[in-house]
């Protein structure tokens, strides 16, 4: 069996509805997030698609997947902390951006104002829940995040006279999750760019936005190959 992984719609369903009408055989699709257009919509999917929050969504539409209250024909939110089984593998989901100054804050008491949202953050106690689910033995075959784990280099554009400056993008609490769960597959996205490396000893993959390129995974060896999209 195969898996479709995609990464920032950014409301591009038609790129997304394009891959996966391009492989029929692939029943099971996951995003890592930034799912929603600027409006705020979010797809009919023609397959199965499980996701993440990044950090440009619809947070109220998302509150109303959570509870029920809402839902989309083929479209399955996974909130941030828990697993989800996807055909024969399970995986776990820490969606949204990393703040330091709200990190420590309970996931409901963070503020949400009009263009201004703290939902967009994950936190701490959300990192806890994942790490325990590996302490009740629970084997996670892919962790979806939205944002990399450190070291994540980025070279930011040159100003006359200057060098390049570069920084590291990953975020440490994504580390510490990777080494205390040690999932098969580690994906992210949110830099728009694709990059595969190792972190905490496992594989790790930043799949570039929808309109560019999107992965195929063999879900029995989580074995990967990058499709590009057509021009």
């Amino acid at each position: 069996m195969t898996l479709g992984a995609v990464a920032d719609i950014h409301g591009n369903f038609e790129a997304l509805a394009g891959a996966m009408r391009r492989h029929p055989d692939v029943t099971l699709w996951i995003c890592v997030g930034d799912l929603a257009s600027r409006t705020g919509a979010y797809p009919t999917p023609p397959a199965p698609l499980y996701w993440i929050k990044g950090n440009n969504e619809d947070f109220d539409r998302i509150a109303e997947f959570e509870s029920g209250e809402d839902s989309i024909s083929n479209l399955h939110y996974i909130p941030n902390g828990t697993a989800a089984r996807v055909g024969p593998v399970t995986v776990a989901g820490l969606g949204g951006t990393f703040a330091p100054t709200w990190f420590d804050t309970p996931a409901s008491a963070l503020p949400h104002k009009p263009r201004d949202d703290k939902r967009r953050h994950f936190v701490q106690e959300e990192v806890a829940a994942l790490k325990q689910l590996a302490a009740a033995g629970k084997a996670v075959d892919i962790l979806m995040t939205h944002e990399a784990a450190r070291p994540f280099i980025l070279v930011d554009e040159p100003v006359a006279g200057a060098r390049p400056r570069r920084r590291d993008a990953g975020k440490p609490a994504i580390n510490d999750v990777l080494a205390t769960l040690q999932p098969r597959l580690h994906l992210c996205g949110h830099h728009h760019r694709f990059v595969t490396t190792t972190r905490e000893g496992v594989p790790s993959v930043c799949i570039d936005r929808i309109n560019r390129s999107y992965l195929l995974i063999d879900a029995t060896t989580l074995e990967y190959e990058k499709i590009d999209q057509p021009e």
